[in-house]
């Protein structure tokens, strides 16, 4: 099945933000031999969709602005997204993705290529008595994942209050 690409028109049944000869142009430029080293587009694909699913699973409620159309199969394109970079201030179109989204999602394809981006989740083992031997389970530090890069990297389009804090706490 061929990967549906949004490019900010609201495409129909989308299912990436990036499609594989633009992700493979991505991790081309910035050396990363593990995407090219990838069995077939087909398992590139696949590694898009999950990356796709995870921003929409991770980002929904943090994006600024409000969907497009209710109907839209992603996310993006995003209507009254303001950003700003130091005193100027830009308002993103309402038929484009963000490169930063895309760039995002092309980042979080290579490593779902190698690992699930939402994993289940376990207590974290601070201590354990077995013997001689202890472990103790730490409460309060996280216990998944967190991709700082790739929330550094969308920052600009995160609402301002209190996204980052959202993001930890989920």
């Amino acid at each position: 099945m061929a990967l549906i690409v949004e490019d900010g028109s609201k495409v129909a049944g989308a299912e990436s933000y990036v499609s594989v000869v633009d992700a493979s142009a991505y991790h081309t430029a910035r050396g990363n031999a593990a995407w090219a080293a990838l069995a077939s587009d087909t398992v590139r694909e696949q590694a898009l969709r999950r990356a796709t699913d995870y921003m929409k699973q991770a980002y929904r409620l943090v994006w600024k602005g409000f969907r497009v159309s209710s109907s839209q199969a992603l996310d993006w394109p995003r209507a009254n997204v303001m950003i700003e970079d130091g005193p100027y201030r830009n308002l993103v179109s309402v038929s484009i993705v963000p490169q930063e989204v895309i760039d995002a999602c092309a980042s979080l394809a290579l490593m779902a290529s190698a690992a699930d981006l939402a994993p289940n989740l376990e207590q974290l083992t601070l201590s354990e008595a077995v013997g001689p031997l202890s472990v103790s389970y730490d409460k309060n530090s996280p216990q998944y994942t967190r991709y700082r890069a790739i929330d550094m990297l969308l920052h600009p389009y995160l609402a301002e209050s209190g996204a980052m804090t959202k993001l930890e706490r989920s």
